[in-house]
């Protein structure tokens, strides 16, 4: 019973909530509610994904783990797990330009729903979390696939590992 009163008071206290300096979860509101307009306007139906992803210097990026990307991705598509973002594997993998157009879908771009793009929860989708990291690590030219496609559509090339 010590132990359960414990908790709940570790876990009703507002003050450690925040004990943790690299942890801010007020921050990450502001930043979420900031990215939402602009998210708004950066969501592109699948022609004119593909035709920004055919053009030079655009980075298609998949955000989905190794392990799906490489089961299946769409052509041309360069794969880091959200997991794995830092400003420094963000900056290895995206280049010296923080500007540089950056291309994103997810698993919800999909209508196969099974394995390597099971359906997640929609408030959850992966495109989600991407936009907000990519913007909250100073990169601010990011657009999201806003399309429902089938991976076996030839347009989609779709790239199986």
């Amino acid at each position: 019973m010590r132990i359960l009163l414990l908790a709940a008071a570790l876990i009703a206290s507002p003050a450690l909530a925040q004990a943790n300096p690299q942890i801010d979860y007020p921050s990450f509101q502001t930043l979420t509610a900031s990215v939402a307009p602009q998210r708004a306007t950066r969501l592109i139906a699948f022609d004119a994904f593909k035709a920004e992803a055919a053009k030079p210097d655009v980075l298609l990026l998949d955000a989905r783990s190794a392990d799906a990307f490489q089961r299946g991705h769409i052509k041309g598509a360069v794969n880091l797990p959200l997991t794995d973002f830092t400003e420094g594997s963000l900056a290895a993998v995206i280049g010296a330009n923080p500007g540089r157009p950056i291309l994103i879908y997810c698993n919800n771009n999909f209508s196969n729903h099974r394995n390597p793009v099971p359906l997640k929860r929609a408030p959850l989708a992966l495109n989600i979390q991407t936009f907000i990291n990519l913007v909250g690590y100073g990169y601010p030219n990011v657009y999201e696939l806003a399309d429902v496609v089938d991976f076996n559509d030839p347009a989609v090339e779709w790239v199986k590992g």
